[in-house]
């Protein structure tokens, strides 16, 4: 009876609200209760939402905690509240763990002699996050068994294929969000900024990153997670052929939707007009086909092949040649050297602004070798040791390399280092035990990874909640080398 009357209530009150005041609670209420009952919901808006941090606080002022701050912390209480209500929370081992841990710690460390505690706690916090992120979805995504081989009941946690589905989903419904709203602003909207033209007619591509270079990040993760996938998907298909087999329907769906965030994703990604994430992705696809075949030296002669038909298409001039103007022209960002009295046009400078901040960054680590200006602190030190030209901060070093070893020194660079080798090693392995369409799965993962590494050499890619995005997939990386035991 209770109930029913707090129920009858609760509706009084909210038809007493304005309208939009009522949707909103009653939305919010939604979203609560139905992270309560499966936190990976939560966690999916969270990863939606996420994005939209840097036009939030473009619009709104700096916040203190953006919608996509906000939805994770929420995620997170759900999966800590279900784990009270089955008496268990449970951090998993895994082979990441403790690397990763062996970098938080030093980068900690950095933060006695920081020029600033609260840069470097903002920093810190972003790759807890990152783990806590790695930790709950192989969590949530791990069913209980109590019935071992023998029939003796043992306490053992089984990867769930529709779990492990869906926590993919998400990170593709999140990227392919975010493409969406790209090629909106590339070719539909009409307007933009004056600075992002490019063909006399188009605008770059931004995505709510408000800035084409680290969005072009994002959507080329996104599009090599799903171009992996993609490839698993039509492996098993071709198995499962050579069987005389039949797909069930709900393969052809999934098949179907992992496609079109690919192509999406894709498109997205050549819009932003960015030669960083173009070289990532490119670099990502070089790992992908390397590693499609096990036999290495298919992967080989694939490579060969397809660097073949390249060449034919540049010499038939079948590639538009907008595009092969904007890629040649990457080699100039590639140049380390003193920029200091370097005459500056407006066709060098973001080449040469750039080549400033690595400058500085590497002036930093030279002086603060061992343990660094303070994790987090590029920016708050960059006055001490900024060119002449070159005296606005643009946050970091436009090269994540140089940047995390000026703020965390020599010591917290090799242990970066060692965190994304042991990664790497993690997913080659996986690639090893696996089969198709797992298999499609990791090299995604990989490709993902590598187009990440490459990235970094001109940008940030830890920005705008993206490093819950990376946290979420490296959870997924724990899921699939548990399923391999």
């Amino acid at each position: 009876m209770w109930p029913v009357a707090l129920a009858i209530l609760i509706a009084i009150g909210i038809a007493q609200l304005p309208l939009w005041y009522a949707v909103a609670l009653i939305l919010i209420s939604s979203l609560l209760i139905l992270t309560l009952i499966q936190p990976l919901f939560g966690l999916g808006i969270a990863l939606i939402a996420g994005p939209l941090g840097a036009y939030e606080n473009i619009v709104f002022g700096n916040l203190p905690l953006e919608s996509g701050q906000l939805l994770f912390f929420v995620a997170v209480a759900g999966w800590l509240a279900r784990g009270v209500l089955d008496r268990r929370i449970i951090v998993h081992r895994t082979a990441i763990n403790l690397p990763l841990a062996i970098f938080i710690l030093v980068a900690s460390l950095t933060l006695l002699d920081a020029v600033s505690l609260a840069f470097g706690i903002k920093e810190l916090v972003k790759w807890l996050e990152l783990a806590i992120a790695m930790f709950m979805v192989v969590d949530l995504s791990l069913d209980r068994s109590k019935t071992g081989d023998s029939g003796q009941e043992i306490d053992r946690f089984v990867p769930s294929k529709s779990k492990t589905r869906a926590v993919l989903a998400i990170l593709l419904i999140a990227g392919v969000s975010q493409a969406i709203i790209g090629i909106w602003q590339f070719g539909i909207r009409g307007e933009g900024p004056d600075h992002f033209v490019i063909l006399d007619r188009f605008y770059r591509a931004f995505g709510t990153f408000m800035q084409p270079n680290p969005f072009g990040g994002f959507v080329a993760v996104s599009a090599s997670l799903a171009i992996g996938t993609l490839a698993g998907l039509v492996m098993g298909f071709i198995a499962i052929r050579r069987k005389r087999a039949t797909q069930p329907l709900s393969e052809w769906v999934w098949f179907g939707f992992v496609a079109i965030c690919a192509l999406l994703s894709l498109m997205a990604l050549l819009m932003s007009w960015s030669r960083g994430a173009w070289l990532g992705f490119a670099a990502a696809m070089v790992v992908l086909v390397l590693f499609l075949p096990k036999r290495r030296w298919i992967g080989i002669l694939l490579l060969i092949l397809i660097m073949v038909l390249f060449i034919v298409t540049i010499q038939l001039d079948i590639m538009p040649q907008s595009i092969l103007a904007r890629a040649g022209s990457l080699g100039a960002d590639l140049q380390i050297g003193d920029v200091r009295g370097e005459f500056v046009t407006i066709e060098n400078y973001a080449v040469v602004e750039r080549l400033a901040h690595w400058q500085a960054g590497l002036n930093m680590a030279t002086e603060n070798l061992w343990t660094g200006v303070g994790f987090g602190n590029y920016e708050r030190a960059y006055a001490d040791y900024a060119l002449l030209n070159w005296p606005i901060a643009l946050g970091h070093a436009h090269n994540y390399y140089i940047n995390v070893l000026a703020e965390v020194g020599a010591v917290g660079a090799v242990a970066y280092v060692l965190l994304w080798v042991i990664i790497f090693v993690q997913v080659i392995r996986i690639l090893r035990r696996s089969e198709w369409p797992q298999r499609g799965l990791a090299l995604g993962l990989m490709a993902a990874w590598t187009a990440i590494s490459v990235h970094h050499a001109f940008d940030k890619l830890y920005v705008n909640n993206m490093f819950i995005y990376f946290g979420v997939m490296l959870g997924l990386q724990q899921i699939l080398d548990i399923q391999n035991d």
